[in-house]
């Protein structure tokens, strides 16, 4: 069916500079991925898909975007569209991505970036096949307090780092009444891993550099929740709750627990201690994952004391939602990129390192014993 033109006058007036984009994902797509594009003043939204083409028309014209769609075909066909994101449930992502970068559209993938590194080295060459730009929503590179952090380690703040302690433990699936979904199901990158482990690999990647191997250890700690499609009680088999050992490419030891089944949970913090020094980042706010962060240091055995975070690092601007501002920041280096034809991080690059980490911890957890993890490089190119 062809795209339906809904209000070809409503959106915010193009310049040469602007990039045309489309949203294929309505749930995260319409509380982040909309508005942040919108606000956005290098990019807009002329395209929406939703298989349902009466709920395509009703989100386009919700939110004032010209063309409704009920196939991902009919987005990459549109002419005008220059960039797709994509924040459908993961086990879209592989074949919904294919589809874009082969008419040659740019594409912001969400996170977890497919169901296997397979997968993600197959996007992540085929978007350099046709010098399409492909950025990953690894959204805590672009939070302030994060970005702080990274420069204190990079500056060496700490010294040799000794141990590295990372604590992730929200309620989110904690009630045992929430229902059954693709959420419940391993073989759709439902889990703990892929929401928020996937996330995980990227910041320790990034601010850490290259794990050498890891040992993991996966659980389900509800075992059936009622599907209401069906009213019966169906089977979970993907992850709640993740527990980690890394070793570093500097042989750093690093440990990680993940869970979203704990009940008043300590929220999200990352602990570095070196040979000179401690830094700690964290935030116990349950309802937002980005809004709260707030960063303590201590060197020489001095108690840990608040740091400022300088004024050229704060957002531009803040929203209700916490997860819109970072956002954003992923869209500028996107659009960055763009501009200057090669990706920036994070890219398809990094989220073919997150893929594969996930891929191992699984491996590791079926085999019961540590895995090696390979050279990116040489993976790509294998």
């Amino acid at each position: 069916m062809v795209s339906t033109n809904v209000n070809p006058t409503s959106a915010k007036p193009r310049s040469r500079s602007q990039i045309s984009v489309a949203i294929i994902g309505t749930g995260f797509g319409q509380k982040v991925h909309i508005p942040g594009f919108q606000a956005h003043d290098r990019t807009q939204v002329l395209a929406v898909y939703h298989r349902d083409l009466a709920q395509a028309r009703a989100i386009a014209e919700a939110h004032q975007i010209p063309h409704a769609c009920s196939s991902v075909e009919e987005i990459a066909a549109l002419p005008e569209v220059q960039a797709v994101s994509i924040s459908t449930p993961p086990f879209l992502h592989y074949d919904m991505a294919q589809t874009v970068l082969q008419a040659g559209k740019h594409i912001l993938l969400e996170k977890p970036t497919t169901l296997s590194a397979t997968e993600a080295k197959d996007l992540y060459h085929l978007a350099a096949s046709k010098q399409a730009i492909a950025a990953l929503d690894f959204e805590f590179r672009c939070v302030p307090a994060w970005q702080r952090l990274a420069e204190l380690l990079a500056e060496g703040y700490v010294g040799e780092p000794r141990l590295i302690k990372i604590d992730w433990l929200v309620s989110s699936r904690a009630d045992a009444t929430r229902p059954w979904n693709w959420y419940a199901q391993r073989e759709k990158g439902g889990g703990a891993l892929g929401a928020i482990g996937s996330h995980a690999f990227d910041y320790i990647a990034w601010l850490f550099g290259p794990i050498q191997r890891l040992s993991a250890r996966l659980s389900t700690s509800i075992p059936a929740r009622l599907d209401p499609s069906t009213g019966e009680q169906k089977t979970v088999d993907a992850d709640d709750t993740c527990m980690l050992m890394l070793e570093l490419g500097n042989g750093t030891p690093c440990q990680v627990c993940l869970s979203s089944v704990t009940y008043q949970g300590r929220g999200h913090w990352i602990e570095v201690y070196g040979d000179r020094g401690t830094l700690v980042l964290g935030s116990s706010n349950q309802k937002d994952y980005v809004h709260g962060f707030q960063l303590w240091a201590s060197q020489g055995g001095q108690p840990l004391s608040l740091v400022e975070i300088p004024k050229r690092l704060e957002f531009p601007k803040t929203y209700l939602d916490g997860r819109i501002a970072p956002f954003m920041g992923v869209v500028d280096r996107w659009v960055q990129g763009i501009d200057q034809r090669a990706a920036i991080a994070p890219s398809l690059r990094e989220g073919v390192y997150s893929q594969l980490l996930m891929d191992l911890t699984h491996q590791s957890h079926t085999i019961g014993t540590w895995v090696e993890v390979p050279d990116l490089e040489q993976f790509l190119a294998s």
